[in-house]
């Protein structure tokens, strides 16, 4: 059996307002949450922590010197093809309105037979939510930004 697993039949999911409490999360912070699938999504970016660089040039051993700093979950770029009928672009939309953050789930596409699949749970704000018309042969699509605001917590598959 392979390690790999396609993103084809991965779901993307908006819950409600979620504020990051500065502390790093856990799937149990996201138990009592109602999910609403944002569907037609055709693209799901890239997200994950990067350390921020911090420099010291030190004169006496003409070096320069370097720690980590801070982490920063990044941004994902959201495609979707534009259906206003769809509860859940129609909740991102809506969420690019507001200034509160919110949570999000990525479901994967890897249960085992039997099982659950591996998800992502983060807190976002939504940044944008524009409509991507592009060339004349292109599907118009909702072109949404998400801003991490927390950390990334791993759900892995599991056996039935």
């Amino acid at each position: 059996m392979s390690n790999l697993f396609a993103t084809g039949g991965s779901k993307l999911y908006i819950g409600g307002a979620l504020a990051y409490s500065g502390t790093d999360l856990s799937s149990s912070d996201f138990s009592g949450e109602s999910w609403t699938q944002i569907k037609g999504v055709t693209n799901l970016g890239s997200a994950g922590d990067n350390a921020e660089l911090i420099t010291s040039a030190h004169i006496g051993s003409n070096r320069v010197r370097k720690i980590k700093g801070t982490r920063n979950a990044g941004s994902m770029q959201i495609m979707a093809d534009l259906d206003y009928a769809d509860a859940g672009q129609l909740a991102l939309i809506a969420a690019e309105k507001a200034r509160d953050s919110y949570a999000f789930k990525i479901e994967f596409n890897d249960a085992p037979s039997g099982g659950t699949p591996s998800e992502r749970l983060f807190v976002a704000y939504v940044m944008s939510a524009v409509d991507e018309m592009g060339e004349a042969n292109n599907a118009t699509q909702l072109s949404a930004t998400l801003e991490i605001d927390s950390n990334i917590v791993r759900v892995a598959a599991a056996g039935a």
